[in-house]
């Protein structure tokens, strides 16, 4: 029988017979479904209610980053990535940063956007004043949907209106200037865009269609100072070549999009561990930095009086410490417990921090030892654990291939045969 993945009311099944529906397509040993199962900490009935479809959970590690002083005050941080060397090197930059007084960080109120689109209007820009002059009817309108939020001290505070450009004709973009509080927000700001959208085409005579939450929040923006003592990063050579690697970046497209990659790599190990919208902050970081219609790097990095690395970070970070996943993932919790952050806006000082200290990280290993020697160190030991090593062995096969400087499978499956034949004669 051919195969196929259109399973009417798959949804529906308990999650044992959707299990076998899986199984049964892909072929999947029961050693294999054992791994399915297995979901850790979250059980597979509160994933079942998290996401749709659910066979399963995916485990990624979760490391501590040390040495992270932000504000005068100490931060161990959680960061959920598959990725080796990353928690090394934030820790490590981290360390650097400490010399002259860690990091110093701070935010901007967490103010997101909602759009609402509206079109076939012949005046424009005579609608933009229409709703400009109606900007209270339409801030109260708003409100009145989150009285909760409002309480707190948040709510929706003021109106944009923009004419755009389009290729079917001019549209009037209102955006409705929300602050969120504690939360990431895009509930929040999409249930106040919906409820205005009626009042806004009762004023204009025009049609609404799109009323969402956008992701290039430049009211919420992040920001981290760092300076790097020149003698810890390896005298004026070594900052000489991270100043090199930062201006090919800012001058060279194709470099800038791993240089933002690297900083982001921090950035999203965070949010991950925190149950935080890891595409919504990758899409508004990229925009950010694409803003000026030249796409830049997320950091800038110049040298003070005294010779030492003077480095700056800003983007838009809309995260929460309360709602979805943040509060649904049991490890999401405890990872928020051991920041103990108090607020959506200290913990994007933090996150702004880290990826400061990845960026430091990355270009003082481009400049100076070259990104694969640390790197491929604890990416060896992916490789033997690919290869059927197991125990000491990992690490054991790991060390063989850095020193013989040849990281591939095939090498891992040779050494380990030839560390098992040892053993074997040992016996």
């Amino acid at each position: 029988m051919e195969k196929t993945s259109r399973i009417a009311g798959f949804y529906k099944l308990n999650l044992e017979d959707r299990l076998r529906v899986v199984a049964e397509f892909a072929g999947l040993t029961e050693e294999e479904c054992a791994l399915l199962r297995n979901t850790g900490s979250l059980e597979l009935s509160l994933a079942d209610r998290m996401i749709e479809n659910v066979v399963g959970v995916m485990h990624i590690p979760l490391g501590i980053a040390l040495n992270f002083l932000i504000n005068g005050r100490d931060y161990m941080v959680p960061m959920a990535i598959e990725e080796p060397s990353v928690v090394a090197a934030a820790s490590n930059a981290a360390k650097i940063a400490r010399v002259k007084g860690g990091f110093q960080a701070s935010t901007t109120p967490p103010i997101m956007i909602g759009q609402i689109q509206l079109v076939k209007v012949p005046d424009p820009y005579g609608a933009k004043y229409t709703i400009l002059t109606h900007k209270d009817d339409i801030l109260s309108k708003a409100n009145e949907q989150d009285p909760v939020l409002v309480k707190l001290g948040g709510g929706a505070k003021d109106l944009e209106v923009r004419v755009v450009r389009s290729d079917l004709g001019p549209m009037v973009i209102t955006h409705l200037l929300v602050d969120v509080r504690d939360a990431m927000g895009a509930n929040a700001v999409n249930t106040m865009a919906e409820a205005v959208a009626p009042l806004i085409e009762k004023l204009t005579g025009g049609r609404v269609y799109l009323r969402i939450v956008s992701n290039l929040a430049v009211y919420r923006l992040a920001r981290a100072k760092a300076v790097f003592d020149k003698e810890a990063l390896g005298g004026e050579e070594a900052v000489e070549g991270i100043l090199y690697a930062y201006h090919f970046a800012k001058s060279d497209p194709f470099r800038c999009a791993t240089h933002n990659k690297g900083i982001m790599n921090g950035i999203i190990a965070v949010a991950l561990a925190t149950g935080n919208d890891t595409r919504a902050l990758e899409a508004g970081a990229h925009a950010y930095a694409a803003r000026t219609g030249e796409y830049q790097p997320l950091t800038t990095w110049e040298v003070n009086s005294d010779g030492d690395l003077v480095g700056t970070i800003e983007l838009p970070l809309a995260v929460g410490i309360v709602g979805g996943a943040t509060r649904s993932n049991p490890l999401a919790k405890v990872c928020l417990k051991i920041l103990s952050v108090k607020s959506a806006c200290e913990l994007a000082e933090v996150m702004a921090s880290v990826g400061l200290a990845q960026n430091l990280a990355a270009l003082k290993a481009l400049a100076t030892e070259g990104i694969q020697r640390g790197h491929m160190k604890l990416h060896a030991r992916n490789i033997a654990i690919m290869a059927g090593a197991t125990g000491e062995l990992i690490d054991e096969v790991a060390e063989r291939m850095v020193e013989e400087r040849v990281i591939r499978i095939d090498k891992a499956k040779e050494i380990l045969q030839r560390l098992l034949a040892e053993r074997r004669k040992e016996m």
